[in-house]
């Protein structure tokens, strides 16, 4: 039996209160402002967001170093992007995202290829200054069609007062003004990897942006068409097709941030006419500044889904004459068919079913609505380093008792599920085998468990595809969860 809404709200209200009771009382208090149900009518979601996890509780944060190196200067291609510090403190020294590319491996593209400088004791003892200037020099033999370097600081960086500053602008100048850009997103700075974001737009601002001659020959001829990716990483192909649509309604895409991105791309963005912001939470700050300085407006769009992705041209095309007006409605004519025709298949099969997401960046909100378009519900959301604004975004997409959780840990999120038994839980590798062993389907939404993309019309035939496939995998009805099974 279906609950009302106001069931819904007392019932989610209720299980708060039962997650928080074994928790100290000084930890419930702590948590307990960070879970809740959203009321309609309120400007917020009603929880608190972006301050410190509590020791001990299994957050599922990142730190600044993975916001910078992971996420924002990582998907850079052209540049090489030195892990600076130990080994093992960086994680993505090891690995990175699926941010597609196109290039040569090595040779004039760097994305899936880990540079680190190895500290060791003796260069915690008398600094890394030397070695990392050696690296640098190394680089220049090695890989010569590099277009830039970044230094990217791990912890001890900032513990030890190496100056990465200094290192850099010498070396840039004795390689002929080649963009090296320092970056101090060491691990224990801010709450998350969030600040990282921050640290590194900043960085952008300061060593690339201001560092541009404004004499210098546009390489480019501006058009009134121009417009710049902000915040698309190319999960899985992401920004492609995203592009795709952009194009064909008559606009010119100069620039991609950062996904299959470049140096030149990133020095070009000042020219835009528009910036479209697609990851808020990563990008906004250097969108912000773009507006500030340059006088370049932004837009934050949506296109997962059809429903989002057709509000979302038509909203970017506002900013544009009837040319791309009639651009814009001339592409969602164009996909309408093959959209209706992804729906009347996958529908049918996921109408009424059940969606719990726990995702970083965007994705507690926006893929709200290629759920809906689906047929299915999402019953709580929540984000791992979220901002206030971000909630407050939020609302526009969740329906009145949708249970919200920010920065939850792992032991709320599995009661929650136990709970509410969605048919999917949405969330990321650290989570994906827990949820799967208590018999629960599960999609990872940070990469796209390893499909995509998810953006665009092309994506979202993918995405029904795969949500239908985790849902009504046969697997489910042959195995049972240990304590369920005894």
């Amino acid at each position: 039996m279906s609950l009302t809404v106001e069931q819904t709200k007392e019932r989610n209200k209720a299980l708060v209160e039962e997650v928080l009771s074994v928790y100290p009382d000084k930890t419930a208090k702590r948590r307990g402002k960070h879970l809740g149900t959203f009321e309609e009518g309120k400007s917020d979601c009603g929880v608190k967001s972006n301050v410190k996890s509590i020791p001990g509780v299994m957050t599922i944060r990142g730190c600044a170093y993975a916001g910078s190196k992971g996420v924002v200067w990582g998907p850079i291609k052209d540049m090489i992007h030195i892990s600076h510090g130990p080994v093992g403190c960086g994680q993505y020294s090891w690995a990175a995202r699926r941010n597609y590319y196109i290039g040569t491996t090595g040779v004039d593209t760097f994305v899936t290829m880990q540079f680190t400088s190895d500290f060791q004791e003796k260069d915690i003892v008398f600094g890394g200054d030397k070695k990392l200037a050696k690296i640098m020099d190394e680089i220049e033999v090695l890989f010569p069609l590099n277009h830039g370097i970044t230094v990217q600081s791990e912890c001890p960086i900032g513990l030890i007062g190496d100056d990465i500053e200094a290192v850099s602008k010498a070396k840039s100048k004795e390689y002929g003004g080649k963009t090296i850009v320092p970056v101090r997103c060491e691990g224990f700075r801010g709450v998350s990897q969030s600040l990282g974001h921050h640290i590194a737009n900043d960085s952008i601002r300061d060593w690339v942006f201001d560092k541009l001659d404004p004499d210098r020959p546009a390489p480019f001829e501006s058009t009134p068409y121009d417009v710049a990716i902000i915040g698309d990483y190319n999960i899985g192909g992401d920004a492609w097709s995203s592009r795709i649509l952009l194009e064909e309604m008559g606009l010119r895409v100069v620039a991609q941030w950062s996904g299959d991105g470049s140096i030149a791309e990133l020095e070009n963005t000042p020219k835009a006419k528009l910036n479209v912001l697609h990851c808020y939470r990563s990008m906004n700050y250097i969108s912000r500044h773009m507006e500030e300085k340059y006088g370049i407006p932004w837009v934050e769009y949506n296109f997962f889904g059809p429903s989002k992705i057709a509000a979302s041209l038509r909203e970017i095309a506002g900013h544009f004459d009837d040319k791309i007006k009639e651009g814009a409605e001339r592409v969602i004519a164009k996909y309408q068919p093959l959209m209706q025709a992804v729906i009347d298949k996958y529908r049918p099969r996921l109408e009424g079913k059940k969606v719990m997401l726990f995702v970083g960046g965007l994705r507690p909100r926006h893929v709200i609505g290629a759920y809906e378009d689906l047929g299915m519900e999402v019953i709580g959301t929540g984000y791992e380093f979220g901002h206030n604004d971000d909630y407050q975004r939020t609302t526009h997409y969740v329906k009145d008792g949708t249970l919200i959780y920010d920065d939850v840990t792992g032991y709320e999120f599995e009661k929650f599920v136990e709970a509410l038994e969605p048919d999917l839980v949405a969330s990321g590798i650290k989570e994906k085998y827990v949820f799967q062993k208590m018999g629960y389907p599960f999609r990872q939404m940070h990469s796209w468990d390893y499909s995509g993309p998810y953006h665009g019309y092309d994506g979202f035939a993918i995405f029904a595809r795969d949500m239908d496939m985790a849902i009504n995998s046969p697997v489910w009805a042959l195995t049972k969860t240990p304590w369920k099974a005894a």
